[in-house]
Order: C-alpha cells, then structure tokens, then sequence
C-alpha cells in the first residue's frame, strides 16, 4: 500500500494460495454465481492477499476466476498485517458482510424495477422463491368489513392446500 492507498495489481490464478483453514464454504452453485456476476458486471472485488500470495479474502472469487478459465485476477497486497491481524480478517471479512440486513420495501422496489426491465434476475443471487415473495406487490389494502365478512359471523371459506390438493373448510383448521 503506498501512501495509504491499497493498489489493485494483477495476480496470476495458479500462483494464489488459498487459506488452509479457510472456515468459509463455496458450494459449486455459489461459485456458479459469482461467476455469472463476474461474466455480466466485470471483476468488481479483488481478491485480498498477503506478501507471499496467500489469500485473505476472496476464496470464492478465486474458485469463479478458475471456472471462468481466468489466468490472473485483480488483487490488493495487504502486506502490512501481523498473521492474527490476517486471520482475524479472514473471518471478519465474511462475517461483517452476513451482519448486513436489508431494507425489504426499498429492495422489492429496486427488483420490481430490475424485473420490469428484464434483467436477468438471477444475478442478483436471491434464488426463484426470494424473488417470487420479494416481487410482491407492495398495494395490499385491506378490505372492509363488507369485503370480508364479520369475525364474529364466519361463514364456510373452502380452500385448497397447495401441498396435497385436499379440500376443507379454513374455519374447521383453526379450531
């Protein structure tokens, strides 16, 4: 890092070494993912490695760069870390991202949009059912009394169970 500044050089895929006790796991449908990113918006996070070439963050990225066929990857040298500053980064790096939360109206706006505009949704990682209850419409309005009947005055309300088709009465399953 000079002046401060973490510089960006290109590594070559085979001479980065992963983490031995790496705790963080990659199934190949994750990889697959971040792959499909890295094809659509270009290498957007470089993968974070110490003096020797020894991966910090970016285990994942790594994992895509090979599946993608990449030859060298984006990196920042933090050379300047004692080893349990690394280590600790390593799992902090991860963790940090999973104390993350999200703001669910503002996102299922931002995806309506994105949906709207035919993008290809599943690059935003959230799998078909995220984005089926995310892509709810937000104008639910309830009804009123009229609408919807007394409480106190339930009349027969049959429905379907979408699991095994079976027909009943909904009054009859709450009590």
């Amino acid at each position: 890092m000079a002046g401060g500044r973490p510089e960006i050089s290109l590594r070559q895929v085979a001479a980065l070494v992963p983490y031995a006790r790496n705790s963080r796991t990659h199934s190949d449908a994750q990889v697959a993912q971040i792959a499909a990113s890295i094809r659509e918006f270009g290498w957007t996070n470089p993968v974070l490695i110490d003096g020797a070439d020894g991966i910090i963050a970016g285990h994942g990225r790594l994992l895509a760069a090979r599946k993608l066929g990449l030859t060298e990857v984006p990196c920042i040298v933090l050379d300047h870390l004692s080893e349990t500053q690394k280590r600790a980064l390593i799992i902090a790096d991860n963790k940090l991202a999973l104390n993350a939360g999200w703001e669910a109206s503002l996102l299922s706006v931002e995806l309506r949009d994105l949906d709207d505009s035919d993008f290809d949704m599943t690059l935003t990682g959230f799998d078909e059912r995220e984005l089926a209850n995310l892509l709810i419409s937000e104008n639910f309005e309830p009804g009123t009394e009229a609408d919807q009947g007394r409480l106190d005055q339930l009349e027969p309300k049959m429905v379907i169970c979408p699991n095994c088709q079976t027909e009943f009465d909904s009054r009859e399953a709450t009590a």
